[in-house]
């Protein structure tokens, strides 16, 4: 059993969400990134999801922008982002992780070669935000061979014609987006999304995981009441870089403080609600 499927299987048995903290891999460096990641299980996350730099990040926000290109700028690259999660997984067997990015770095690196060394390294699985299903032979299927699950997103224009080629070869979760923008923007109507993430549960038997624009504590429990995971990426990148002004150890402190505020609020929000 994967590691992914263990954790929505022990979510379910609890009756509870998941939290997915989303941090840049080699932000702001190599090991004030690996500190963060260490620290994150810790502060209550069920799964981490770990950003890929890229140049162009199409899909992200200001925050998270910010974040790739400090991460870039300190040298960061997608093999030294498999360097994170071997060193990660020298404490930690359990915890899963996914990486997130854009296919160039990937394609870069020869797509077959990645998952067999990502796979090697303990990475879970893979969300490439513009590779399409049409284009599944690239990525997808040699992912899913080599072990690994391939995350994809699905929206709010993601209609009923278009649904099933996103979960056609889909596995470990889908990730809805709860906004038509980027990250960081303001999340859905709390009916709305209560809405996406039923009508994605009927169309799937894959865990559901709703991220972009989830900054509080009250929008994450909200969240939580209807979906199987919370992902929250901004808020936390935006955290780390402010306190970066008062150094790399007050900037994580900051960052874990928050994620375990955000995992509390997301742990009891069936209970409370």
């Amino acid at each position: 059993m994967s590691r992914l499927t263990a954790t929505f299987e022990k979510l379910k048995a609890e009756n509870r969400a998941g939290f997915v903290p989303f941090v840049m891999g080699g932000d702001p460096g190599f090991d004030a990134s690996l500190e963060l990641l260490r620290a994150l299980p810790g502060a209550g996350a069920d799964i981490i999801e770990i950003g890929v730099p890229f140049t162009d990040p199409m899909a992200d926000g200001p925050a998270i922008q910010l974040a790739g290109q400090r991460a870039l700028d300190a040298g960061q690259t997608l093999p030294k982002t498999l360097d994170l999660v071997r060193s990660f997984r020298e404490r930690d067997n359990e915890t899963p992780l996914v990486l997130m990015g854009y296919y160039n770095p990937f394609y870069s690196y020869g797509p077959e070669r990645f998952v067999k060394d990502a796979h090697d390294a303990g990475v879970d699985g893979l969300i490439i935000v513009d590779l399409p299903p049409e284009e599944d032979a690239e990525m997808c299927l040699p992912a899913r061979a080599a072990g690994l699950d391939f995350i994809r997103l699905a929206t709010p224009t993601t209609d009923d014609e278009r649904l099933p080629a996103v979960l056609k070869n889909s596995s470990g979760f889908v990730y809805y987006v709860s906004v038509a923008g980027i990250t960081g923007a303001k999340t859905g109507a709390a009916a709305a999304v209560s809405g996406a993430v039923e009508r994605l549960q009927k169309a799937s038997s894959l865990p559901v995981a709703v991220g972009f624009g989830i900054k509080t504590e009250e929008r994450a429990a909200e969240i939580a009441r209807e979906a199987d995971a919370v992902v929250v990426g901004s808020a936390l990148v935006d955290t780390l870089a402010k306190g970066l002004e008062k150094g790399h150890d007050h900037a994580i402190k900051q960052t874990v403080s928050l994620a375990e505020g955000l995992s509390r609020a997301i742990k009891t929000a069936r209970k409370s609600g």
